[in-house]
């Protein structure tokens, strides 16, 4: 297995450590608002344990994963709506 693994956050490219979480990817190109809730207000990680639903993303065009629970992957595309 590869000692780390490079996906896109947001047009981004991150290098991760092999079994990182992408909500750490994301929180590494400085992002914070994950999501939006239905008012607008902006959404991020609460839980971490994927109880909230708060950090969900788009990855690889597939809406509302919880990106707290994903491992991220080589060529990943991780999308925020924040």
């Amino acid at each position: 297995m590869p000692e780390t693994v490079t996906l896109v956050v947001n047009g981004v490219s991150v290098e991760m450590p092999a079994g990182s979480m992408v909500s750490a990817a994301i929180l590494k190109t400085g992002t914070h608002a994950f999501r939006r809730s239905a008012t607008g207000e902006p959404r991020g990680p609460l839980c971490g344990m994927g109880i909230c639903f708060e950090c969900r993303v788009v990855i690889n065009g597939e809406p509302h994963c919880r990106s707290c629970q994903t491992v991220c992957r080589d060529g990943m595309d991780v999308r925020t709506d924040g």
